[in-house]
């Protein structure tokens, strides 16, 4: 039990740094490892997945609110901007999940692999031109989030992944722009939640202690390092120089894509 309680403190630091230094949730580490320690506590097969993504959901919640902090802090995050993106995320989650259920998880998988090679490229060797200077309008802002938060669900990823690239492409610097997405992934992370509490309320298979789909043991564990991690990633987001930020994300996007495709690949 001891080795799982180490695990999840040491799945938070890393998700927290990840999350404060990169302006994504960490759910792309988080999943993964929670699967993997799900299944080796026994935990029923037919809401192991279900129980990870929940958890992490949840503890995406406190990971943003202290990497939003850290970054407000710097005076980085345009909030100006994230009423509106929000909008449009929020209501971009629909169609997402209506698109997935039509698509197989390989074609999805594949799909994202592809897609995140592309965005990866096209930050590090900037092939799209840069937006005029002009601050984004409403309309733009939620169709934008519309099609990020659309993505992240068919896709399965924080929409961090997506919001970081689109922002810097409209010429908020890499600072600003993880600071915002930062701000952005909180209503994703809340609302998916409160949704997964909900719909897995009285479930017989989830093991005691749990809140819905989400496992309460795990997520404490994770957000007591990921709360203080997050600052820490969010600090060496504003120390960094632009360039170099914006290669480490772009190399960031680069493994996650090469996972995706050699894991349904091979």
């Amino acid at each position: 039990m001891l080795e799982i309680i180490g695990l999840y403190l040491l799945l938070g630091a890393g998700a927290g740094f990840v999350a404060g230094l990169f302006g994504i949730g960490g759910g792309l580490l988080i999943v993964p490892v929670l699967i993997f320690s799900f299944a080796a506590q026994g935990m029923a097969p037919e809401v192991l997945t279900h129980a990870a993504v929940a958890t992490s959901l949840g503890t995406i919640v406190f990971t943003s609110i202290a990497s939003i902090r850290a970054h407000h802090a710097k005076g980085a995050v345009s909030w100006n901007l994230f009423p509106w993106i929000s909008v449009g995320i929020l209501a971009g989650a629909l169609g997402g999940v209506w698109i997935a259920e039509m698509l197989t998880g390989r074609v999805l998988q594949l799909a994202f692999g592809c897609f995140t090679l592309i965005v990866a490229l096209q930050m590090a060797l900037n092939l799209l031109p840069a937006a005029g200077d002009k601050d984004p309008g409403k309309p733009e802002l939620i169709v934008a989030g519309s099609g990020v938060s659309c993505a992240s669900a068919v896709f399965g990823i924080g929409g961090g992944t997506l919001t970081v690239p689109y922002l810097h492409w409209r010429q908020l610097t890499m600072p600003q722009a993880v600071a915002t997405s930062s701000a952005c992934g909180l209503p994703i992370a809340l609302v998916g939640a409160i949704g997964n509490v909900v719909t897995g309320w009285g479930e017989a298979q989830m093991p005691e202690w749990s809140l819905g789909y989400i496992y309460l043991p795990a997520l404490v564990g994770i957000v007591l390092t990921s709360a203080l991690t997050a600052r820490f990633g969010a600090r060496l987001a504003h120390r960094l120089p632009q360039r170099r930020l914006k290669l480490i994300f772009a190399a960031f996007l680069a493994f996650v894509g090469v996972r995706f495709l050699v894991t349904n690949l091979l």
